[in-house]
């Protein structure tokens, strides 16, 4: 029986981290446009943030209500 050549398995192994490692600087590197295809999982969790429309200042505090005249 042939013996299993460990050296050659384990750098495989290297390589194919490596790899990984690279694509995910990539990913990172162009702003997380491509992470999933097409929103397939259908939920954004990198969605860019919004101000709000209403009830809330710059300063995130809540805003005060004005009374009617």
């Amino acid at each position: 029986m042939a013996k299993p050549n460990y050296q050659y398995e384990k750098r495989q192994r290297e390589l194919e981290k490596k790899k990984k490692k690279e694509e995910k600087a990539l990913r990172k590197a162009s702003g997380h446009a491509s992470d999933t295809p097409d929103g397939a999982d259908g939920a954004d969790g990198d969605a860019p943030e919004q101000e709000p429309a209403t009830g809330a200042d710059s300063s995130g505090a809540p805003a005060q209500d004005k009374p009617a005249d």
